[in-house]
């Protein structure tokens, strides 16, 4: 089995909605390029734990709360 980046980014965005900020934002916050985040959310890159680590700061919730969440979208999916 592998990881679906487009589940880690759907889950990204949804984190990054209910926050409600935009990339641009998030991206400021997290000290990445928006374009990079936009490849993220679009499951186009799977962020590095640096990465993610950052996004969740920037987004105040655990990095922990964010890979449960990417592990239970998983676990919907056929």
């Amino acid at each position: 089995m592998r990881l679906n980046p487009v589940v880690v980014g759907e889950v990204i965005a949804a984190y990054r909605l209910r926050k409600g900020v935009t990339q641009e934002v998030l991206s400021g916050l997290a000290d990445i390029g928006r374009t990079h985040l936009s490849a993220i959310e679009r499951g186009g890159r799977k962020p590095t734990l640096e990465t993610l680590y950052r996004i969740s700061l920037a987004l105040d919730v655990r990095m922990s709360d964010i890979v449960l969440a990417i592990e239970e979208a998983l676990e919907d999916r056929p």
